[in-house]
C-alpha cells in the first residue's frame, strides 16, 4: 500500500477515536480523559500502520513495539493518576471561556486538535515502517533503540519517583528534588523528547526518511514550549514557593548536576 493511503488511513483512525473519546467526555462532563487516549492514539496508528505497511518487517515490528510500549505505560499512568480526581483545570479554563458552547468548542480546541499532533509526530515511525531499505536492522536503529531507552528510563522512573513523592503525606507542599528531579526539574518531560529523538534515528535508517524530523522537533517544541515544562512552571511556583529555590538550582530541561548554593 502506498505511503499516502497508509498515513490517510490513519489520520481517519485517530481522529475517529479522539471523536469517540470527546462524545464520551460530554457524557462524563470531563475532557481529562483525553490525556489518557493520547498514549493510545499512537499505539493504534502503530499497528494500522504495522499491518498496511510493506516495510522491512523486524524494523517495523520493531517500532510499534516502542511506540505501544511508551504509549500504553503513559495511558496507564495518567488513567491511574486522574482516576478519581475530577477534571484538569486547564480543560475548566476552557469551559470557562467557551461557555455554553464549550460542548462545541472542545471537539476543535481539544479533541481534533490532539488528533492532528498525534499523527503529525506519528509520521516518523508510520515512514519506518514503510521503508522496505535497508533490508536490515543497521548500527543505526541500535543507536536509535539506545538513545530511545535512556529515554524510557527518564520518562518511566521520573514519573514513578514522583507517585512514590506524593503518596507520602509528609511530602506535602515540599518539592520534589531526589532522584531523577535533582537533575532537571522535568525528568518525564525531558525523557519523553529523547524517546522520540530515539525513534527518528530508527526511521532514519533510509536517509529519504530525513524529512520525519518534524516528528521530534514537534514533540519538543510543545514539552518545553507549549504544554509541558512552560505551561506547569508558570502555576507550580504560586502552589509551592519553595520552587523558586529548586529553579535556582536545577536545571530545567537537560540532566545536570545542581548548582551550589
Amino acid at each position: 500500500m502506498s505511503f499516502i493511503w497508509i498515513v490517510a488511513i490513519n489520520l481517519a483512525a485517530v481522529t475517529g477515536l479522539l471523536i469517540l473519546v470527546w462524545i464520551l467526555s460530554l457524557l462524563l462532563r470531563d475532557s481529562s480523559i483525553v490525556d489518557t487516549v493520547w498514549g493510545l492514539g499512537f499505539t493504534l496508528i502503530s499497528w494500522l500502520t504495522f499491518w498496511l505497511a510493506d516495510g522491512y518487517p523486524p524494523r517495523r515490528f520493531l517500532l510499534a513495539m516502542l511506540v505501544s510500549i511508551w504509549g500504553l505505560r503513559l495511558a496507564l499512568h495518567i488513567g491511574i493518576r486522574n482516576y478519581g480526581q475530577g477534571e484538569d483545570s486547564r480543560y475548566q479554563a476552557f469551559r470557562r471561556h467557551w461557555g455554553d458552547n464549550y460542548w462545541w468548542g472542545s471537539l476543535f480546541q481539544v479533541f481534533l486538535l490532539q488528533a492532528f499532533l498525534c499523527w503529525v509526530i506519528s509520521l516518523a515511525f508510520q515512514a519506518g515502517q514503510h521503508s522496505a531499505e535497508p533490508a536490515r536492522l543497521t548500527w543505526m536503529a541500535w543507536t536509535g533503540l539506545a538513545v530511545w531507552g535512556v529515554g524510557f528510563f527518564f520518562e518511566a522512573v521520573g514519573d514513578w519517583q514522583l507517585v512514590r513523592f506524593k503518596a507520602d503525606p509528609g511530602n506535602r507542599g515540599k518539592v520534589m528534588d531526589t532522584g531523577l528531579w535533582k537533575f532537571t526539574r522535568h525528568p518525564n518531560y525531558f525523557g519523553e523528547a529523547v524517546i522520540w529523538w530515539g525513534i527518528f534515528l530508527i526511521v532514519l535508517e533510509d536517509l529519504s526518511n530525513f524529512w520525519t524530523i518534524i516528528s521530534p522537533v514537534v514533540i519538543t517544541f510543545l514539552l518545553l514550549r507549549v504544554s509541558g515544562v512552560s505551561l506547569l512552571e508558570k502555576t507550580v511556583v504560586k502552589r509551592r514557593p519553595a520552587y523558586t529555590a529548586y529553579q535556582e538550582k536545577t536545571s530545567a530541561f537537560l540532566p545536570w548536576f545542581p548548582k551550589k548554593r
